[in-house]
């Protein structure tokens, strides 16, 4: 424990951000690191809890009041050393994780909790910066071959985890740069592509081949990864995006949110994206539906775009600002937040369901309708009521639909192989995480659903020791979801 009495002399540090007023004028990353000073002021904090409920909150097990107690006492060597034990990729979570870790806080129940995820930020921006992250490539090799079908975060671990055990590991990504999510999901101002390149660059030098532009199931047949691989791994996520089935949907100017952020992260990578085929807000009345982080990140895309107004409509009530009775620690705390984005302006509209649009007459949407409702629970199931009286109708010429996502696409890889599936959709596994298919594997979305970068990665750690085992008959890689 750094500092006995950190927690009580010490408050929690808002995390240093770039003013507003500069960051909308570009897409650099929206947080500043702390300074030194500040940081080992943080890490103090940390109470090394008899019962660390931190590591509970988080699917890595990240071993968090070590790497805390190691910043305080300026031991930065060791303490990306007990990071990297638990986590590929801190360089990603530390950007884009949500912290469950913080909402397991022990400090948590009564004051701010640690900031977990700004340390682990610094410890592995601090490693870069002075060399120390550098290729592993394995000391032998174990003659077997594994694809890994997907690059997000679930298919990039567990590639790293599979080649570090000895096996050549090829990664298949239908799109033409790797990445996924990471790639083109996720916005600059979030996290820079460079942060991700980096990684890519390790992962080459270690060993790990890239193949892009191959969609196994279409133009990559799944038969010829049958044949030429000893096992295959599924990461390929939950992408089916959730529709909105209401009148008016198919007017121009309503568009899927990864259709609105893959072309913006294409032209922030240089790319020549054509205007006719560009989706802008730029001097547009938007109107995004859906109140997560696929929504934050269309708002802080609109707002860089110069957008005339933004409207952000959650089914939803407002979370409350405090834990509510049946949300008590160490759940996730269900609570309002404020993201970099919405610190940025627009509206965010609650309790609202979408009925219709309305088109101007050319086929472009300029009008959306909506009522407000009342949420409502019936044996266990939410429900929502409309509020007689309560409709409305708002001005657009852009919407965007970001609603998350309801599994993963079935045509192609899935329907080939001939996977069993579960009743919602996802790909099923066993508890090798082994799908029905023998020597086929599958981790992150496509067989949790739509969820968080740590799970995938958890879950990628864990599938590489189902893989290696299977291979091997025993394995040595950690598995914190074993």
């Amino acid at each position: 424990m750094g500092k006995p009495t950190g927690f009580l002399e010490i408050k929690r540090q808002k995390w240093p951000a770039r003013p507003v007023a500069d960051r909308l004028r570009d897409w650099k990353e929206v947080y500043l690191p702390y300074s030194q000073q500040d940081l080992a002021q943080q890490a103090a904090r940390c109470m090394d809890c008899g019962v660390p409920f931190c590591h509970q909150g988080c699917p890595l097990g990240n071993i968090i009041p070590d790497w805390n107690d190691l910043v305080y006492k300026d031991r930065w060597r060791d303490a990306i050393d007990r990071l990297h034990a638990t986590n590929n990729f801190p360089d990603f979570t530390g950007r884009l994780c949500p912290a469950p870790c913080e909402g397991a806080c022990v400090l948590g129940i009564n004051n701010d909790p640690v900031a977990i995820k700004a340390v682990e930020h610094a410890i592995i921006e601090h490693a870069f910066e002075r060399g120390w992250v550098t290729p592993r490539p394995p000391a032998a090799r174990t003659g077997r071959r594994v694809a890994v079908v997907g690059s997000g975060p679930a298919g990039l671990a567990c590639a790293e985890q599979l080649n570090r055990a000895g096996h050549a590991v090829m990664v298949f990504e239908r799109a033409d740069r790797i990445g996924g999510l990471l790639r083109y999901g996720i916005p600059e101002f979030k996290m820079e592509k460079r942060v991700l390149d980096r990684r890519l660059q390790l992962m080459e030098k270690e060993g790990v081949v890239f193949q892009t532009g191959a969609h196994v199931g279409v133009t990559v047949p799944v038969a010829d990864l049958r044949s030429q691989f000893d096992a295959i791994v599924l990461a390929g996520g939950a992408t089916q995006p959730r529709d909105l089935p209401v009148p008016g949907r198919d007017l121009q100017g309503i568009h899927f949110a990864m259709e609105y952020l893959t072309l913006q992260n294409r032209r922030s990578a240089g790319d020549a994206v054509p205007d006719a085929e560009f989706i802008t807000a730029h001097g547009k009345r938007v109107v995004i539906i859906g109140g997560g982080d696929t929504g934050a990140d269309c708002l802080g895309t609109a707002h860089r775009q110069g957008a005339a107004s933004i409207h952000q409509l959650e089914l939803l009530p407002r979370p409350p600002d405090e834990r509510a009775p049946d949300n008590p620690w160490p759940q996730w705390p269900n609570v309002f937040r404020v993201s970099g984005a919405h610190e940025e302006g627009g509206e965010r509209v609650y309790s609202i369901s979408t009925q219709r649009f309305v088109g101007d007459g050319a086929g472009r949407v300029k009008e959306l309708h909506a009522v407000q409702v009342e949420l409502t629970r019936e044996d266990g199931r939410l429900g929502f009521t409309p509020v007689p009286g309560t409709e409305f109708a708002l001005d657009c010429d852009l919407v965007l639909l970001a609603m998350g996502f309801v599994g993963p696409e079935r045509v192609g890889l899935l329907g080939d192989l001939g996977v069993r599936l579960t009743e919602r959709g996802n790909v099923w596994r066993d508890e090798g995480w082994m799908t029905s298919v023998p020597g086929v594997f599958v981790c992150g979305d496509m067989q949790r659903g739509q969820s968080l970068i740590v799970w995938a990665i958890a879950e990628a750690r864990s599938a590489a020791r189902g893989v290696d085992r299977y291979l091997m008959g025993a394995s040595d890689l950690p598995a914190p979801l074993a």
